[in-house]
């Protein structure tokens, strides 16, 4: 009897996080505002080769909700990487910052996954090797 009132008070403590715990609804931001390009359309053309080119990656639903990047090039070089469209969440939040200073390290989208942002870091990986494969990158 003694170990019953300890063992109630920890498993009712257990199932807090899962009464707190919201699952996606799937619907997703959008730091863009407007309507996005199509995946793998340049949404600014390089002209004179000194000009930077901005392409959008493909738009990849995930389980959280969709991903899809902007990159911005100056010649063959990763200048800057914006998200178009992310998961509300907050291991989106803090991976996105890891996963574009990757980008611009690595140049590629060859890339590690964001521990505890694993879904997210998939479809970034997905949308960022789209719009370099319409660069030709």
């Amino acid at each position: 009897m003694k170990r019953a009132l300890p063992v109630l008070v920890l498993s009712a403590a257990a199932l807090v996080p899962l009464w707190r715990y919201e699952p996606a609804t799937g619907t997703s931001s959008s730091s863009a505002g407007g309507a996005a390009a199509p995946a793998g359309t340049p949404t600014a053309a390089a002209s004179a080769g000194a000009a930077p080119a901005v392409v959008a990656g493909s738009t990849v639903p995930t389980e959280k909700g969709d991903v899809q990047v902007q990159v911005t090039f100056e010649g063959d070089r990763i200048t800057a990487v914006t998200m178009l469209r992310a998961p509300d969440h907050p291991q989106t939040t803090d991976a996105v910052p890891k996963l574009v200073a990757q980008t611009l390290r690595a140049q590629s989208a060859d890339i590690d996954t964001v521990s505890g942002a694993t879904v997210t870091s998939d479809g970034y990986k997905e949308s960022l090797q789209a719009a370099l494969d319409a660069r030709g990158v």
